[in-house]
């Protein structure tokens, strides 16, 4: 399954390379909210909170009502989460709160589950060198993406994988890493990050694992 992403920042939607060079910005919302509409889920992330520089939540909230989304980006709360949910998102996506002190913290991904349902939970594991980077991809855990889906799994239905070392450069996704991973969970997996081409997302659906898109959408490579 293919899913468009929808990165927004300073009230405009953007596409950057690797978390920190923005290549992209868009502001006509309602023309990609009408070329998305027919998908059953769009992925939907605020950088902004993500980097705890703002927030776009009227947005957030606006794009939620419109569109079938999982929403992400600074998410650090069970609160904010029972927010975001209410707002209208399907599914909240927790990233940089799973880790604490340099390890998993198990008693919040319980806590989340137990509060939320873990069906409602999509947990992050964006890598860096094979490693797990939080706060915006600015700070390197010692944690794999293999060690927290193992150990993480019985809290959520969904991990969602992105390879920040290709992400946003349209040179592929490595295909034998989400191979891997895929081997690691039974739960829904979604790999990001440089994806490119039809025939990629084509290789993905094949082993089961679904794709979040969006340089490639933007940039034509991909039509929706």
């Amino acid at each position: 399954m293919l899913i468009p992403s929808i990165d927004l920042m300073g009230g405009k939607i953007v596409q950057l390379v690797q978390g920190t060079q923005k290549a992209l910005e868009f502001d006509d919302f309602q023309n990609w909210v009408n070329r998305f509409s027919k998908y059953p889920l769009v992925q939907l992330i605020d950088l902004d909170a993500a980097m705890g520089t703002g927030s776009n939540a009227d947005l957030v909230q606006e794009l939620a009502r419109q569109l079938p989304c999982q929403v992400g980006g600074g998410i650090r709360s069970i609160s904010t989460a029972e927010s975001t949910l209410k707002l209208g998102a399907r599914r909240v996506i927790f990233g940089s709160s799973l880790i604490r002190d340099g390890a998993m913290d198990f008693a919040f991904a319980r806590d989340a589950a137990t509060r939320l349902g873990p069906e409602k939970l999509v947990f992050a594991a964006d890598c860096r060198n094979g490693k797990v980077a939080i706060k915006g991809w600015r700070e390197t855990t010692c944690i794999t993406a293999t060690d927290l889906m193992r150990q993480l799994e019985p809290f959520c239905s969904a991990f969602l994988y992105t390879h920040i070392d290709t992400e946003g450069l349209l040179q592929g996704i490595p295909i034998d890493v989400i191979r891997q991973l895929r081997r690691v969970t039974s739960r829904q997996l979604i790999a990001a990050g440089g994806i490119r081409s039809r025939a990629e997302i084509d290789a993905l659906q094949a082993m089961g694992v679904d794709a979040v898109v969006g340089m490639a959408i933007y940039q034509g490579l991909i039509s929706v």
